[in-house]
């Protein structure tokens, strides 16, 4: 029997898939920053969009919850409560800091891209260094088509039901 490799460096090397996550609403500092109170339920729900958790007993409060558990990145979980007065919002309550727009989308990026981010617009010095591309030549106008030597007579089709 061959040598068979050893079990543990196999498992070391060859790891499950594991399903990303995502649950919920992201709510950022921007989103936050248009929040005020006295606002309609419907202009907070404009923003932060449709709540995660309502509950008939508390009728005043929306829950947006927001989890993520991604392979290669941290597991995030947080919690924004939305208090009413009848229809005028009362207090948002954020839980603590929340993330900027940027801030999270580079907390979820598994890839982790090291180094230099590359430039997309040239400068000034590299516009002029570009060689200018030839000019298309002129396409030779095509003479019309000429005309068929045969004439062709109309078609006629059996019709489509039975007389």
């Amino acid at each position: 029997m061959p040598d068979m490799p050893n079990i543990d460096v196999i498992s070391a090397l060859v790891t499950p898939y594991k399903v990303e996550v995502v649950q919920g609403n992201v709510v950022t500092q921007e989103q936050v920053a248009q929040i005020k109170t006295g606002m309609s339920r419907n202009q907070v729900r404009d923003i932060l969009g449709s709540p995660l958790l309502t509950d008939v007993f508390h009728a005043d409060r929306w829950d947006y919850v927001f989890t993520i558990r991604r392979q290669g990145t941290e597991p995030q979980r947080r919690s924004v409560v939305a208090l009413f007065d009848g229809e005028r919002l009362k207090s948002l309550d954020t839980g603590g800091e929340l993330p900027t727009e940027v801030a999270f989308v580079a907390s979820i990026d598994a890839t982790k891209q090291e180094g230099k981010v590359p430039k997309l617009a040239l400068t000034e010095d590299q516009l002029k260094a570009l060689k200018v591309p030839p000019k298309p030549v002129a396409a030779v106008e095509a003479s019309p088509a000429p005309a068929p030597a045969v004439a062709v007579s109309a078609r006629t089709y059996p019709p489509l039901e039975p007389n």
